[in-house]
């Protein structure tokens, strides 16, 4: 059956008046007989310091670690006005009314999914466009929770954070502005704004944390920039954490200048932050939820991952064009050089033993052995290949190509490109949902595409 279900949907029958019906019908039988229902103080170092090892701490008992800088990068963070890659124009993102419950903005009719257990590898699956959702969204990233939720980032152009289920509808929008004296920093009197613009999740599911790239009201006049250089002075910035259960702010923490990236050892105790205007890593205690490091790796950081025993972290380092590796129990950090031009994200696959990086500069992603510590094999995808996601079982990865307009899967075994599809103007973030092997792409003038691989 899932092999008729794929036919029907590559085939011209969707486009006969019947044909929407047998799909849909097939699709029903299928799902139905396979599964049923789916029922800290500032820190300061200079930016052009050697790299050496921490012998002292910085206020607050914080390790500070510094390394080099480096050149000025292009990553765009002003969503563009271009046209878009679809025939019909997308409408404008509009913000409901404060105290409004938002609804669903899916515009198109959600379509039966399989409880994603079962089936063909990833690799032998192809991508099939189910969904299109805009509205009140200029999302930045998506990422599923792997609950059943996912959270898409609207940066400083709405200053939300909005949450939709696996059906399409918002669970619910959350606004950024937080009283920042309420969680600790008197020094920040009364209610700021941030820019969320990327989301990291606990592994027991608990807890989300969403990293602000400025911060707007009382007592912040610099906010930064994707262009900072080594010595401009920039605010610092925020992490907010949300309790799960009730989607609420319940705690902040301050980082580095403009953080953007951040991930949770897979330990469950640390939370780690890329400061793009810093070019430091904070390192935060999750019991505490306070720095306990700031590691200086290089100007411009951004991608992160961990081993599988939350002993080391992996950074992007933009201007390097190399990746540092952060030994979390002694704040030392080493590099994987000649990676690429302008690393960016980062993705290791489900047995750790390997790490995929996207090459913005360069077009490409690259494989590399964490065991050796050298690149495999890097494959051409689009123009600034961004964000990255990979499927439960590691055999496909799946990139957008911002200037390109395209999203890619790639077959990990031997890097060949399996498949790419169109997606609107600029696609920046992108998730993978194991539980519907849906794919989710944020796509910077405004929508969200859902793809399923089936």
């Amino acid at each position: 059956m899932p092999a008729l279900v794929t036919r029907l949907i590559r085939s011209r029958v969707l486009a006969l008046p019947f044909g929407a019906g047998v799909a849909a019908a097939a699709v029903v039988l299928w799902v139905s007989f396979q599964s049923g229902s789916r029922a800290a103080q500032p820190l300061t170092a200079s930016p052009t310091a050697p790299l050496v090892v921490a012998a002292s701490t910085g206020p607050g008992g914080v390790a500070v670690v510094p390394s080099g800088a480096g050149a000025v990068p292009v990553e765009a963070t002003t969503p563009p006005s271009g046209a878009v890659a679809t025939a019909s124009p997308l409408p404008q993102p509009t913000e409901p009314a404060p105290g409004s419950t938002p609804g669903p903005d899916a515009t198109t009719a959600p379509t039966p999914r399989n409880d994603g257990t079962g089936g063909p590898p990833s690799d032998q699956r192809r991508l099939h466009l189910v969904q299109v959702i805009s509205g009140s969204i200029t999302p930045k990233s998506v990422v599923s929770s792997q609950t059943g939720l996912f959270f898409v980032q609207n940066m400083m152009y709405l200053h939300t954070v909005r949450v939709y289920d696996r059906d399409f509808n918002v669970v619910k929008t959350i606004r950024d502005a937080v009283d920042l004296a309420r969680f600790g920093y008197p020094q920040f009197p009364g209610r700021v704004k941030g820019a969320p613009v990327e989301v990291a999740f606990t592994p027991d599911h608990r807890t989300a944390y969403v990293s602000q790239y400025a911060m707007f009201g009382s007592g912040f006049s610099h906010p930064g920039s994707d262009t900072c250089v080594p010595g401009q002075q920039i605010d610092r910035g925020f992490v907010y954490r949300i309790d799960m259960a009730t989607l609420r702010i319940t705690g902040v923490v301050q980082v580095g200048s403009t953080p953007k990236f951040l991930a949770v050892s897979p330990d469950g105790r640390r939370l780690l932050v890329s400061n793009w205007c810093s070019g430091n890593v904070a390192v935060i205690n999750l019991a505490t939820f306070r720095p306990i490091a700031m590691v200086k790796v290089g100007w411009h950081p951004r991608g992160l991952a961990f081993d599988a025993r939350s002993n080391t972290a992996y950074v992007a380092v933009w201007d390097l064009n190399a990746i540092a590796k952060i030994d979390l129990r002694t704040f030392s950090v080493s590099y994987i050089r000649n990676v690429g031009a302008n690393p960016r994200h980062l993705v290791m696959d489900p047995s750790y033993r390997y790490l995929y990086a996207s090459l913005d500069g360069a077009g490409k992603i690259a494989k590399i052995d964490v065991a050796t510590g050298k690149v495999i094999a890097r494959v051409h995808t689009g123009k600034e290949p961004r964000s990255m996601a990979i499927a439960a079982d590691g055999r496909s990865l799946y990139v957008v190509n911002y200037s390109s307009g395209t999203a890619t899967k790639v077959r990990t075994r031997d890097m060949t490109v399996l498949q790419t599809v169109a997606t609107n103007h600029h696609p920046i973030g992108i998730t993978y949902d194991n539980a519907t092997h849906e794919v989710w792409i944020a796509c910077y003038s405004g929508t969200i595409r859902i793809y399923r691989d089936i």
